[in-house]
């Protein structure tokens, strides 16, 4: 009788869960790897018209409404930066970004990628 070995869990965090974790989850779980992402930000921060002012969204807040409110704010400047695109990516994906820290019950993981030293920093700290 053969058994099968149970699928490796993966978690991607970086900062905000926008960018980095979800390109690497977006590409893991094409090729169908049991895959998660996160950030560990106090809130998601995408850019805005300067470096001064992000645009700042809750962790939970679904992807489509981040969207559909840069869409309304400035599509011009967003479509041109790239964050549109990188939005219908993340909407592909999952439905809002979550924190890292506020969903230990969906670990554990037998891997963790973190893209950022401050985040993997949290990670191992637990904070």
């Amino acid at each position: 009788m053969s058994r099968r070995a149970p699928r490796m869990r993966y978690a991607m965090v970086c900062s905000s869960n926008q960018n980095r974790s979800m390109e690497a989850h977006y590409l893991l779980q094409r090729h169908g790897f049991n895959v998660s992402s996160y950030g560990t930000g106090e809130h998601v921060k995408l850019p805005g018209p300067s470096r001064s002012e992000p645009n700042i969204y809750p962790f939970g807040i679904p992807y489509h409404r981040m969207y559909d409110d840069l869409i309304r704010k400035n599509p011009d400047l967003y479509k041109r930066n790239g964050v549109l695109s990188m939005l219908k990516r993340n909407m592909s994906v999952k439905l809002a970004p979550q924190r890292f820290q506020d969903n230990a019950a969906d670990g554990p993981f037998d891997v963790v990628f973190s893209f950022e030293d401050k985040v993997f920093d949290v990670v191992v700290d637990g904070n």
